[in-house]
């Protein structure tokens, strides 16, 4: 039942939820989830203008609540705002105010019932990936993978391994965890938590190296380094990693691209790698489509996030299909769903170095 509730965080947030309260809705075009599902209450402006009402209000129930997770953190529609009104942000603020209410979905609340348990097998995936070569547990030199990359994408990630052990050195596995999800899900206090953890594994090390960008842009203030960025300050190193006739399609991840502004970096690389520039989709650096694979939308919203892909998936093939060249672990596995060929650009940068070394 809907009260008058104490909402500290969106409190915090008035200005920016005015702002969007009060716009013409330039955004509407920019949203994956409004994309799929065409109601106004889905975009940009009516998720933030029902949080702004909700912080005016002090009212909330379930079913308002739930629209804050109707979003997959992807920053696109900051690109069309006038006023680059930090969207995500605020909604994932409204998510941790509404979870304190209880106010939750109830496939948020079972993700976060099982929290402590998949934090676990998170660490055990990165253990497991402890013996690979290149690997060593004295290392000043640590090196993050992110969960999703360690559990699900075990081959991309040992190939992480071996670009940063051969560009850099041997490595430091860290088995923590950003605290990125939990942040998304509406567990600020467990991402905090996770953050905490991680930085303090982190003592000794001399510098950060990340794999998955999500995690590099949730530890901003470690000032860490993707590998992206790593690969780009060793470009003379990296020769042919495909077949001549294999055409590759870069897709800026949102995390890579809006999140941390690289963009220049992947295509210079993936031009070494491949011996020409790569094609690019309709969409590109700034206004990317999204793989609907960030901000827990899977499992809030999993048709929603499929379509995202699909479509995705499908403006590839309408221009000709290829290699789609990805660079995040969530669109990997969003687009190995639809059935795309779809390449990891750190995988595909460790064949090009080891080919050309």
């Amino acid at each position: 039942m809907p009260g008058h509730l104490s909402l500290p965080l969106l409190h915090e947030r008035q200005d920016e939820l005015s702002k969007c309260a009060f716009c013409p809705k330039l955004c509407r075009a920019t949203c994956v989830v409004s994309e799929q599902e065409p109601h106004e209450v889905l975009t940009p402006w009516g998720k933030m203008t029902s949080a702004f009402d909700a912080a005016r209000s002090g009212a909330v129930d379930a079913e308002h609540a739930a629209l804050a997770w109707a979003c997959s953190n992807c920053f696109r529609c900051r690109e069309a705002c006038d006023h680059r009104n930090p969207v995500t942000q605020t909604l994932n603020d409204a998510r941790a105010d509404y979870v304190a209410l209880g106010q939750e979905p109830p496939a948020v609340r079972a993700l976060l019932e099982r929290r402590e348990r998949i934090e676990g097998e998170q660490r055990a995936a990165v253990r497991a990936l402890e013996s690979s070569p290149g690997v060593e547990r004295d290392s000043k030199l640590a090196l993050l993978l992110g969960c999703r990359y360690a559990q699900v994408h075990p081959q991309e990630a040992r190939a992480a391994i071996r670009l940063a052990s051969q560009l850099a050195g041997p490595v430091r596995l860290i088995r923590g965890c950003c605290g990125a999800w939990q942040r998304s899900a509406g567990a600020a206090a467990a991402g905090d938590a996770a953050r905490a953890r991680l930085t303090s594994e982190l003592q000794g090390a001399k510098r950060l190296l990340v794999l998955d960008p999500r995690c590099a842009l949730e530890l901003g203030e470690l000032q860490p380094m993707t590998l992206v960025e790593l690969a780009s300050r060793h470009l003379h190193r990296f020769g042919p990693a495909t077949e001549p006739d294999v055409e590759l399609r870069y897709h800026d991840s949102c995390a890579l691209g809006r999140g941390l502004g690289l963009y220049d970096e992947p295509r210079a690389l993936l031009t070494h790698v491949a011996g020409r520039a790569p094609l690019e989709l309709e969409n590109q650096r700034e206004l990317s489509r999204c793989s609907g694979g960030g901000g827990i939308l899977p499992v809030t919203m999993p048709e929603v996030a499929g379509s995202a892909a699909t479509r995705l998936h499908r403006e590839h093939q309408d221009l000709g299909g290829g290699m789609l060249v990805t660079s995040c672990a969530s669109s990997l596995s969003q687009m190995r769903r639809t059935g795309a060929r779809v390449v990891d650009l750190v995988a595909l940068l460790a064949e090009g170095l080891e080919g050309h070394g």
